[in-house]
C-alpha cells in the first residue's frame, strides 16, 4: 500500500492521515546532499529499525524489521565508499548517529532514496522517523507523531509518494 505525502506536510492512505515534518527547503525535485529537501518521487520502505530498548518490535506487515544498536551510524560523506549506507561507529567518514538520546529515530523507515545505486552527492539518510513535538522541519527526511507513525506502518503502507 502506498501513502501520499504532500508538500503542505499532510500524509494519506487507504485508512488514516496525519500531519508530517518535511525538509526545511520543502520538496524538490531535484535532491542534493545538503539542500535539506525532502526528495520528490516515489519512496519504498526497505526495512524498519526500532529502538528495542524504548518499544517492542513495531507491527509493519510485508518489511523486515531490525533493533537498533548503540554503535549504529548512517554515512553522508558523498566522498566515502560507504556513503548513503548503514555503518557501525566510529567510522572514518561522516556519519550520523542512529542512535540518539531524542526520540527521533526510536523508529526509523529507511526510504529507498539513492540506493540502488548510490550516486554521490544526491543526498544520503532520507528516512521516515519521528516528529519533533513542535513538528520542526527535518533535514530532508519526512517525520510522523510517533503514534502516526506505528499506525502507518501497521495499516501495511511500504511506500511513500512524495509529491512536490
Amino acid at each position: 500500500m502506498q501513502a501520499i505525502v504532500r508538500a503542505d506536510g499532510w500524509v494519506l492512505w487507504e485508512s488514516g492521515r496525519c500531519w508530517a515534518a518535511l525538509g526545511a527547503a520543502g520538496v524538490a525535485a531535484h535532491k542534493r546532499e545538503g539542500d535539506h529537501a525532502t526528495p520528490a518521487g516515489v519512496l519504498q520502505l526497505r526495512r524498519v529499525l526500532y529502538r528495542a530498548d524504548r518499544l517492542p518490535p513495531p507491527r509493519a506487515p510485508g518489511l523486515p524489521r531490525e533493533p537498533l544498536a548503540p554503535d549504529d551510524g548512517w554515512c553522508d560523506e558523498a566522498s566515502s565508499a560507504d556513503y548513503n549506507r548503514m555503518v557501525r561507529r566510529p567510522h572514518a567518514a561522516r556519519h550520523e548517529a542512529l542512535w540518539r538520546d531524542d526520540a527521533a529515530y526510536d523508529v526509523i523507515g529507511l526510504l529507498g532514496w539513492n540506493d540502488d545505486p548510490v550516486e554521490k552527492g544526491r543526498g544520503s539518510a532520507i528516512f521516515l522517523h519521528v516528529a519533533r513535538p513542535d513538528y520542526a522541519p527535518t533535514e530532508g527526511c519526512v517525520a510522523l507523531a510517533l503514534a502516526d507513525l506505528l499506525r502507518l506502518l501497521a495499516a501495511g503502507v511500504t511506500s511513500l509518494d512524495v509529491t512536490s
